[in-house]
């Protein structure tokens, strides 16, 4: 049985709550229903139209939003929804019944250059995970089964996940002018079918996946808090953008010192010490002011 867990997420208007879920629901399809009769394909959002302030549901890959009718706050009411959700999910409800027209997705894929020459970043119109996840070999690879069909490929020697894009390093022996084409057609073929990228239940799909801080997180210190909010807010997406990830691993009061793990085209680039000493680390000791001696990445 797989472990679906919900949560709640506020959103800018205060009549609609997100539901977001730690799995995929749809085949990275979304839908809309105003109402029950609307919802004939949908069993979950049928149900969630029982209840008698619920105005419209909007599912989408990893959460569902719910839009109430004034009769009541979300505040009295949010924390029940979501258990009821949790509890359909995790019962094996059907989110949404699959029709001949929607098993297939049609799907975009392009490549992009990244600051590190053995890495290539390829992105779809799509959200491939809800976590980022790293695979170094075929063995690794077990919980993911496009992973693991790129290692099939002889060149590919590192696969990185993360929201909608896969960052591929190869090996010297092939060059991108001769590989890209052929890996962005097989990964575009393999998400217009719809397969699984990354297996539902996996528990943990990676020795240095980033559920492995981010589950920790209530258990740092205040300096490592602030740490991770500044590299979340002011790094990972410039990061992302190269095709990587960085991923908080220590912090040491006494010296002072940052560990970091660097993820995807980061790993092994180049200009990574570059990166670490003219840009995490002096962001770090500008924000965080006699806290911070220096950054180094443990594996990069």
């Amino acid at each position: 049985m797989s472990n679906f867990q919900v949560s709640i997420k506020e959103t800018t208007n205060t009549s609609i709550i997100k539901f977001e879920i730690n799995q995929f629901i749809t085949q990275h399809q979304s839908f809309e229903f105003n109402n029950i009769d609307e919802a004939k394909s949908s069993p979950l959002a049928q149900q969630l139209f029982y209840l008698p302030f619920v105005k419209k549901v909007y599912i989408s890959g990893n959460f569902i939003a719910i839009e109430r009718y004034n009769i009541v706050e979300w505040k009295d009411v949010q924390a029940e929804v979501a258990e009821q959700i949790e509890t359909y999910l995790n019962n094996g409800g059907v989110v949404v019944e699959e029709t001949p027209a929607s098993k297939k997705t049609a799907v975009t894929v392009y490549a992009e250059v990244t600051p590190n020459p053995t890495a290539m970043k390829f992105v779809a119109n799509k959200q491939l995970v809800t976590t980022s996840c790293e695979f170094t070999s075929i063995d690794e690879a077990k919980m993911s089964p496009l992973a693991a069909e790129l290692f099939h490929f002889p060149f590919v020697k590192n696969v990185f996940f993360d929201d909608n894009f896969v960052s591929i390093t190869k090996y010297e022996m092939a060059d991108w002018n001769d590989i890209t084409m052929e890996l962005r057609e097989f990964i575009r073929s393999y998400l217009e079918q719809g397969k699984e990228i990354v297996i539902a239940d996996a528990p943990q799909v990676s020795p240095t996946s980033t559920t492995q801080s981010d589950g920790n997180y209530d258990n740092l210190d205040g300096i490592s808090k602030e740490i991770v909010t500044i590299l979340n807010e002011y790094v990972k997406p410039a990061v992302a953008s190269d095709g990587g990830n960085i991923q908080f691993t220590s912090y040491n009061p006494e010296s002072k010192v940052v560990e970091v793990v660097l993820q995807g085209a980061c790993s092994g680039c180049p200009s990574s010490t570059y990166t670490l000493k003219s840009g995490i680390e002096n962001i770090l000791k500008e924000m965080l002011p006699d806290k911070i001696e220096s950054v180094i990445a443990i594996n990069g």
